[in-house]
């Protein structure tokens, strides 16, 4: 007597029902997720290796002080362009105090000062305007000096705050504040999926304002690698935080639980190699220099180390950038919040006996 009893579940799965098996299932979710783990790997990899491996200068805005036609100037500004393969933008200032102030405004990099009837030139830079540009031009002027037979003396205007030799920690401090923004944000999409709209933002304002307070505790109070203008820069990473945690929440209503990919592509991936805090936007590809400045990662490491090192000379334009990426991430997830995958019923209450 020949066994039926299984009927159609004797016989193997077709592929279109296997497909349609492995669609319901977890085991689909987890392939694609492992494939772009895997490729968002090579991608940051990859996005800080091309912004950051070989700096090449293009444009450096410098003023340039004194005599400036003299043969000696001619041949060492000729030399210099030449050695960086770059144009050093040359912009005349009366006196060296006025070249000064426009280092303070970050409008220029460098100061070029040629005495009148003086076969030499004073060049100064400011480390904290950028030390790698700074780093780039006191190389090449000290070989373009002695190459052209122009004496160079060579100064400091800005150096760097002897806790932070390298002008990295502003970097840092930003990139963390960045990092655990939208983490936080997505510890709360996980961990308290019921908060609601209000409830939400709230709780992201709070943990960015006690993150950003502890970054600069630790970075200042504990470690002294920077001194801090305390209140201003904790103001500066709490925008910072609470921003990068409304993009996530914004991305988060938008694309459901592939939110992590648009956020971690434009935080990371874009935002911080083309942030200027690592190499300064002089060196960076084009492309990358006037990017950077738009997002959020370049916004906070401008304003930032505009706090530190240039007190009194701080611009409108990073602040407004925060705020705008905040605003307008409130403003999608506020008008969509109901596609966001948190929230809770709102049942109403019960009548009075």
């Amino acid at each position: 007597m020949s066994d039926t009893s299984h009927g159609e579940h004797g016989r193997p799965p077709t592929p279109a029902e296997r497909w349609a098996a492995f669609r319901k299932s977890p085991f689909l979710p987890a392939t694609v997720l492992t494939l772009i783990i895997a490729a968002a790997a090579g991608l940051f990899a990859g996005s800080y290796t091309y912004a950051m491996a070989n700096p090449t200068p293009h444009t450096i805005p410098t003023a340039i002080v004194g005599a400036h036609d003299q043969p000696g100037a001619r041949r060492f500004v000729a030399g210099m362009e030449k050695a960086l393969a770059a144009s050093l933008k040359l912009r005349p200032y009366a006196t060296l105090g006025a070249a000064e102030e426009a280092v303070d405004d970050q409008k220029v990099f460098a100061v070029l000062d040629v005495p009148p009837g003086a076969n030499s030139v004073t060049l100064y830079v400011s480390a904290a305007t950028g030390a790698t540009v700074a780093q780039v031009l006191v190389e090449s002027a000290e070989k373009v000096g002695h190459a052209t037979g122009v004496p160079v003396a060579i100064h400091d205007l800005k150096p760097l705050q002897k806790g932070d030799p390298r002008g990295l920690a502003i970097f840092y401090i930003s990139l963390a504040a960045v990092i655990v923004g939208f983490v936080g944000a997505i510890q709360l999409s996980v961990q308290a999926s019921g908060l609601n709209p209000l409830e939400r933002i709230a709780f992201t304002a709070v943990y960015a304002l006690l993150g950003g307070f502890v970054i600069a505790a630790v970075v200042d109070w504990m470690l002294g690698a920077l001194h801090l203008p305390f209140v201003e820069s904790w103001m500066i990473l709490a925008l910072t935080m609470f921003t990068s945690g409304m993009v996530f929440t914004m991305f988060n209503t938008l694309f459901g639980r592939w939110a992590m990919i648009p956020t971690w592509s434009l935080m990371v991936l874009l935002g911080n190699p083309s942030s200027g805090g690592a190499v300064s936007w002089p060196l960076l590809p084009s492309a990358l220099g006037v990017i950077g400045r738009w997002l959020p990662p370049g916004a906070s490491v401008n304003a930032q180390h505009t706090a530190v090192y240039f007190s009194g000379h701080q611009h409108a334009f990073p602040f407004l950038v925060l705020a705008g990426w905040a605003v307008v991430s409130c403003a999608v997830f506020w008008t969509w919040r109901h596609r966001h995958p948190g929230g809770r019923e709102v049942r109403p209450a019960h009548a009075a006996p």
